[in-house]
């Protein structure tokens, strides 16, 4: 082979070599209720998230920047958290009680909205691979509607700040903000338009 063809072929495919090794960790499942069409929803309240994490405050940062990917995305309209908040607080509806259907009426009909976005955060924190450190968060986001309580959307995923092209070159992985916006803007594309 010609050196000068072969040094040419190696800089034209080594990027895409890279993009094929990095792999991902999306383990992305996604529910959308059949037969439904999401076009009536255009304001929404993000509920209180539930936190399975050692970080006390992973779930009120993840709700408030879940509140800002569905507006800067332009989903829905999203009612401000701290009238939420109130309405919840004015309806004695605890954070860690389900709310069953009479209450998810009376909550949306309050609120002026036709549906729900309610999280969890599954997992978020440091992983090592090696002497490589990088950020890792799993989320479930759920849209319910306000007047039957059903689930209408669904997803659960993980991202991480991993990545071979940054360890090869020796570059620090994306923080856990940036990946935590990532995942959201990757799990809130899946809502049916």
């Amino acid at each position: 082979m010609n050196r000068p063809f072969f040094h040419l072929a190696l800089i034209f495919f080594f990027p895409f070599l890279l993009l094929g090794c990095a792999g991902t960790d999306s383990a992305r499942q996604t529910f959308v209720r059949e037969n439904v069409d999401l076009g009536y929803i255009t304001r929404v309240a993000v509920l209180p998230f539930a936190n399975n994490t050692q970080d006390d405050f992973a779930a009120q940062r993840i709700r408030d920047i879940t509140s800002t990917r569905i507006l800067a995305m332009g989903i829905f309209d999203v009612v401000d958290r701290g009238v939420v908040d109130s309405g919840l607080r004015e309806m004695a509806i605890d954070k860690d009680t389900p709310l069953d259907v009479p209450v998810v009426k009376r909550l949306g009909q309050r609120l002026g909205v036709q549906a729900f976005v309610y999280g969890t955060v599954n997992s978020i924190g440091e992983n090592r691979q090696g002497s490589f450190t990088y950020p890792q968060v799993a989320l479930t986001l759920e849209l319910i509607d306000s007047e039957s309580a059903q689930v209408l959307w669904r997803n659960s995923d993980t991202n991480s700040g991993y990545s071979l092209a940054d360890r090869l070159f020796g570059l620090a992985p994306l923080d856990a903000f940036q990946i935590i916006v990532n995942l959201l803007n990757s799990m809130l594309a899946t809502i049916p338009k």
